[in-house]
């Protein structure tokens, strides 16, 4: 019987959307470069709804973690993540990760699988696959840069990139992800137990249905491609046909 969740011990920045009755898997979200927990709170409600137990992740720098250091590593990140709270009485988990916060949901999977915590699936949403990160190009960190890359992925409400308060913390916020990313690098060899189902937009011009096939080698476990009508954060438009598939597995 997994253990009664109300009483297990989280950092106050994990948002949990608790399923309506009875014991349910647990999903864990990871956000995209520069977003935050609050973004993921129609996910988190949908997962819930359709019987998950949904805690999304806070990073550093960002919301009610403003003042906490930027990690300098995705691995140091998913660490953090990890010692967040009591992730093995929860029963095996499922991890969900958009964009960079896939790479952050496997890191934390490895964490996770090292410290004999089961993680039985990762799901991959728009995302390069880690082998092939380090031999990307480098994410922009100048503040130009930083805000024509929002505008191009999308996702982010126009009126919002107007307002120089947003824009200050959107940038520190950005910059702590990107500088943890442009650091990475991870072998094809690499590999987690869990399955890996991947996600993404068929409009996507960042993150191909080719690029999403390549996480295939990071899973001994089995592994699927779904694809949905829509771009880079075609999530937004299909969270409640995401939070089913993910709950049907």
């Amino acid at each position: 019987m997994i253990e009664d969740r109300a009483q297990l011990a989280f950092k106050p920045w994990v948002k949990r959307y608790p399923a309506v009755g009875g014991d349910a898997h647990a999903t864990l979200v990871f956000p995209h470069a520069g977003g935050a927990a609050l973004a993921y709170r129609s996910l988190g409600t949908a997962l819930a709804t359709a019987g998950s137990d949904a805690y999304v992740m806070q990073y550093p720098q960002r919301g009610d973690r403003l003042t906490h250091p930027a990690p300098a590593t995705v691995g140091d990140l998913a660490t953090d993540l990890f010692d967040a709270g009591d992730w093995a009485g929860l029963g095996p988990l499922r991890l969900f990760g958009h964009c960079m916060g896939a790479v952050v949901a496997f890191e934390f999977a490895r964490v996770a699988e090292h410290h004999g915590v089961e993680v039985s699936s990762l799901w991959v949403s728009a995302s390069e696959a880690p082998s092939t990160v380090a031999a990307s190009p480098a994410l922009p960190t100048a503040e130009s840069e930083i805000l024509a890359e929002m505008v191009d992925l999308g996702g982010t409400d126009p009126q919002l990139l107007a307002d120089d308060d947003f824009v200050e913390l959107l940038l520190m916020a950005v910059r702590a992800d990107y500088d943890a990313f442009n650091r990475y690098g991870c072998e094809t060899d690499v590999t987690i137990g869990a399955d890996i189902h991947t996600l993404g937009g068929d409009r996507d011009h960042r993150v191909s249905e080719n690029m999403l096939r390549r996480w295939e080698s990071h899973t001994t476990g089995a592994f699927t491609v779904s694809m949905f009508d829509g771009g880079h954060f075609y999530v937004n438009e299909h969270t409640a046909d995401v939070a089913e598939l993910i709950n049907e597995l």
